[in-house]
C-alpha cells in the first residue's frame, strides 16, 4: 500500500477547513486532575481554527476547563481524515459575540431560555497548533494558522 503524500501547507490548510465543515461532532479531550477526559461537542461556530462550544456552568467539562484550559479538538472526516487543534479553552464574556451565537442557536434558545440564563458558558477555542492528517499517512501536516 503505497502512502498518501504530505499535503503542502496550502494543501493542509483547505483540507484542515473541509474537515472542520463535514464533522459536526469533534471530540474535545480536556484533563482532570491527572485524568485525561474526552467528549462529543457540538461546536456552535467555527472562525478559521477558532472554535466556540457552549457549556453548562454546571457540567464537569466546565468544572475541568476552570482548573486547565489546556484543550484538543479532534475531528474526523468520513473517510477518516484527521485535524487536531490544540489550545486554550477560554471563557467567552463578550456580549455581541455571544447574542450573535445565541441569536443563530435554536437549540441553546429552546435548552437555556434566556441568554442571561446563569447555566449558559461560551468557551472559545483559541488555536496554537492545527495538524492535519490523510487516513493511513501515518505523520501529521502542520497547518498554518
Amino acid at each position: 500500500m503505497k502512502l498518501p503524500p504530505t499535503p503542502s501547507p496550502e494543501e493542509a490548510r483547505e483540507l484542515a477547513l473541509a474537515a472542520l465543515k463535514s464533522d459536526q461532532f469533534p471530540m474535545l479531550a480536556s484533563v482532570d486532575g491527572a485524568q485525561p477526559r474526552v467528549r462529543p461537542v457540538s461546536p456552535v461556530r467555527t472562525e478559521g481554527f477558532t472554535v466556540y462550544v457552549a457549556s453548562l456552568r454546571s457540567s464537569n467539562k466546565t468544572d475541568e476547563l476552570q482548573r486547565n484550559a489546556q484543550v484538543e479538538l479532534c475531528y474526523l472526516t468520513k473517510d477518516h481524515d484527521q485535524v487536531r487543534i490544540t489550545g486554550v479553552a477560554n471563557l467567552e464574556t463578550d456580549r455581541t459575540v455571544r447574542q450573535s451565537i445565541w441569536d443563530s442557536n435554536p437549540l441553546l434558545r429552546a435548552y437555556l431560555v434566556s441568554i442571561d440564563n446563569p447555566e449558559f458558558i461560551l468557551y472559545r477555542v483559541d488555536p496554537n497548533r492545527v495538524r492535519y492528517m490523510r487516513e493511513w499517512a501515518l505523520e501529521y501536516a502542520e497547518v498554518p494558522l
